[in-house]
């Protein structure tokens, strides 16, 4: 079994990744704060950024429950038991990384740290490069034609 059969990472790459987004969207605010949008739109993309947390919560139980009840994991270095195409995977083949992402556009909003808008894009590609097309390759080899066909339905993000 060639290695990624058995599992697509070594390491859990996309919580590595969103964490230091992160940390670098508040440093970088500490050091270089960028202006963001005032009163009374504030309030509102406030509100907005709210929203958008309850939203990440639901993507991220929703996703995490479907991989459960499939009995797969739900650690981005292991590998696939079971391929799973209900719940929020019905939309997008990567709910929890579409939420990781969404989670940064919410902190942003609630926060008013401009920051976390492009670093949440760089997260977001990085993440791709790391390890969303690693688990394709992975997904693929797999589960074969059941994957590919799922692919063809279901969009990578959104």
């Amino acid at each position: 079994m060639t290695e990624i059969q058995a599992r697509p990472n070594r390491l859990p790459w996309p919580p590595l990744v969103y964490l230091a987004a992160i940390a670098a969207s508040i440093a970088l605010h500490l050091l270089y704060p960028l202006p963001f949008i005032g009163r009374p739109l504030s309030d509102i993309l406030f509100a907005a950024g709210a929203l958008l947390i309850v939203a990440v919560v639901a993507i991220d139980l929703s996703a995490i429950r479907a991989l459960q009840r499939a009995k797969t994991t739900v650690m981005p270095h292991r590998g696939a038991e079971h391929l799973v195409t209900d719940g929020p995977f019905s939309f997008t083949r990567n709910p929890i990384y579409l939420a990781n992402t969404m989670l940064m556009f919410g902190a942003g909003l609630l926060s008013q740290i401009t920051w976390f808008f492009p670093l949440a894009l760089i997260a977001a590609f990085i993440t791709q490069k790391l390890a969303i097309e690693r688990e394709e390759k992975h997904l693929e080899v797999r589960f074969g034609k059941k994957y590919r066909d799922y692919a063809k339905r279901v969009r990578r993000w959104i």
